[in-house]
């Protein structure tokens, strides 16, 4: 409210304050114009080709060069019912099922520990961040050359197991490539994650730890009772971003077993959606499997949010 000082003596006027209804519009159009940008970036590069996906997958569709006019028939559910039909699907979904029963527990287990660990006041703490977070940020072809080397047919891991290794090795032994490659995705992607629950730390306070000890409670009694609790929300994140992430997985298999060998037992169906696409040429048939995979990892990623937010 503001007073007008020309009126005559005696007098005093006030102006009304501003509309709030006006003042909220203009916040709102401010709010929409930042977040433009990330909605025209979502339309384009998901929206678009997920709806294009979806076209493809009820039509009998070929790539063609470009300037190339050929028909694109309807075909209903055809290229969903050879989805369901074809059994290398089927091992391609149970590949994924176990990598994500072994990859998600051990990813979130292992980097909230490491976080909590990296939380507290140790020696070198900083030198230990960035360590964890190296794997991270470099090229997955230079880390599957290392694993290569370790657990590769005549690698060192063979080397110094001597008779006791596995045969056939690790990584063309179809009950043990799946498992290696949730083992090597963990060990790769675990600095991302124990940066995010580091994040969710800082806002556990720290007068919650005090009080527990003041109550008794050792660190281990401690880390179940307030560090687990406290970083919830973050573990509701880690684990449904490591789902999305396994479910996607490709490069993995590609590099590691030589694409998904042996006898598919490390197949991914994005793999599959690779070879079956470009490979040998059926488009439609992929984005069937692609449609699929996308409600899979819905179901799994809502069943999974249920599950870790239970008893909030």
């Amino acid at each position: 409210m503001s007073v007008n000082l020309d009126a005559a003596p005696g007098a005093v006027r006030t102006s009304a304050p501003a509309p709030r209804g006006r003042a909220r519009r203009g916040l709102s159009r401010a709010g929409a114009l930042f977040v433009s940008p990330y909605v025209l970036f979502i339309v384009v590069v998901f929206a678009v080709p997920l709806v294009y996906t979806v076209w493809i997958s009820f039509h009998r569709f070929y790539f063609t060069a470009p300037g190339t006019d050929i028909d694109s028939p309807w075909v209903g559910l055809s290229n969903y019912r050879d989805v369901f039909t074809d059994p290398v699907v089927g091992q391609a979904f149970l590949n994924i099922l176990i990598f994500l029963v072994i990859n998600v527990p051990l990813t979130v287990g292992l980097s909230l520990v490491l976080a909590a660990a990296l939380n507290s006041k140790i020696r070198g703490r900083g030198f230990f961040r960035a360590a964890f977070y190296v794997p991270y940020v470099t090229a997955s072809v230079a880390l599957v050359a290392v694993w290569q080397f370790l657990f590769g047919s005549d690698g060192f891991v063979n080397h110094l197991l001597g008779s006791h290794a596995p045969d056939p090795s690790w990584l063309v032994n179809s009950h043990l490539a799946m498992p290696m490659i949730a083992v090597f995705v963990t060990w790769k992607q675990l600095g991302f994650f124990v940066m995010l629950y580091l994040a969710s730390l800082q806002n556990v306070g720290k007068e919650l730890y005090e009080a527990s000890a003041m109550d008794g409670a050792g660190k281990v009694r401690q880390f179940f009772s307030v560090t687990v609790p406290g970083v919830r929300p973050a573990t509701t994140l880690v684990v449904i971003y490591a789902i999305i992430t396994g479910a996607n997985l490709f490069s993995e298999p590609y590099l590691l077993t030589g694409g998904g060998g042996p006898d598919h037992a490390s197949t991914s169906p994005v793999l599959l959606m690779y070879q079956k696409g470009i490979e040998q040429g059926h488009p439609d048939f992929a984005a069937a499997l692609g449609v699929v995979l996308v409600a899979f990892v819905m179901v799994v990623s809502i069943a999974a949010r249920k599950l870790t937010e239970r008893g909030d």
